[in-house]
């Protein structure tokens, strides 16, 4: 299934997301050399409507069309199948950012082609690894880490202040390769959103002339970190909608506008129509649903129990059954301070 290349195929350049799964003939990782060794290793399209990771690569690619790259480097794209369709993944396929080892799917040829990359990747040695992608709602350019080590903070705030420890879900591209590397996955806003890719890849090319991390801690007035404490889904049983209408379950029109607002409690997410048990479904790691931990229901309207800041909050409703409705994050001290 994996396509292993160790140069840049002719037209990859100037290849729009839909072209891939016709030029590349499917997943690829491409090493190229550089200057410096071990490679920093990058993954773009893991989901086929995010292209910004794949615009950034070209950018940069384009940049040292003529010179050596100050590092190695190693990129994986993804899901060229559902990047033809311009979509998150095909129906039929798993999540690619869900299938990489630690995770809980079932397994898979795309499961068998992530612990490959991850075992070549190791064989080879990496010295950071970046997880390129957009979102569907309205959320500042942020960095997310799986651990609190320094050099994971330091590579995250190269990119962006704004940073998010999660722990969930798992079986993503970043957690597993925080055993090789410092990683971080780093979100740039929806597809097409101005300055993006041109961001995404200065960080790139940032990454790839650093020498080493820093050991001592990110200074605290230099990051706002939060951890994610949640990851809210609508049950399949459950219909919704965004404003007025016949759904069960009536979210705010203009929900996505709370994306990364510390938000008091009693704020309203959704009007409720119907007596459904349980309307929202929040996992917890035994598979039980704790949705009451951080909601409650008040004169048929769905409201925070306690202050949060929502992200990744979407009007997409194909994304929400995809994936989720949104995190819920906390702030988060900064190690040691």
């Amino acid at each position: 299934m994996l396509k292993v290349l160790e140069h840049i195929p002719a037209g990859l350049l100037s290849a729009a997301p839909a072209e891939l799964a016709t030029l590349l003939g499917g997943p690829t990782l491409i090493h190229l050399p550089g200057r410096r060794t071990p490679a920093l290793f990058t993954s773009v399209l893991l989901h086929g409507n995010e292209d910004v990771g794949l615009l950034a690569v070209q950018q940069l690619l384009a940049r040292y069309r003529e010179r050596e790259l100050p590092r190695a480097l190693s990129i994986f794209i993804g899901n060229v199948a559902a990047a033809r369709h311009g979509l998150r993944r095909l129906d039929a396929q798993p999540d690619y950012n869900r299938v990489w080892p630690g995770g809980v799917t079932r397994e898979s040829p795309e499961r068998q082609m992530m612990s490959e990359i991850v075992d070549n990747m190791r064989d080879r040695g990496v010295f950071a690894s970046i997880d390129l992608h957009n979102n569907t709602g309205l959320n500042p350019h942020y960095g997310c880490v799986n651990r609190l080590d320094p050099s994971f903070l330091h590579l995250a705030t190269l990119f962006s202040r704004t940073v998010v420890y999660f722990t969930e879900p798992p079986g993503v591209q970043s957690r597993a390769f925080a055993d090789l590397c410092p990683a971080v996955t780093i979100e740039c806003g929806k597809p097409g959103s101005p300055g993006s890719d041109t961001h995404a890849a200065e960080f790139l090319e940032a990454a790839l002339h650093l020498s080493e991390f820093p050991q001592h801690p990110v200074a605290a007035h230099d990051i706002d970190l939060y951890h994610t404490v949640a990851t809210v889904k609508v049950p399949d049983n459950i219909d919704f909608s965004f404003g007025p209408g016949p759904a069960a379950l009536q979210f705010e029109p203009d929900l996505d506008h709370l994306n990364f607002r510390e938000l008091a409690a009693g704020t309203r997410f959704a009007r409720i129509l119907s007596k459904a048990s349980a309307p929202l479904h929040i996992p917890d790691a035994s598979g039980g649903n704790r949705w009451q931990e951080f909601f409650t229901l008040a004169d048929g309207n769905l409201v925070l129990r306690r202050p949060l800041m929502p992200s990744m909050l979407t009007l997409d409703q194909r994304i929400i059954r995809q994936d989720c409705l949104c995190y819920l994050m906390e702030r988060l001290p900064m190690p040691g301070i």
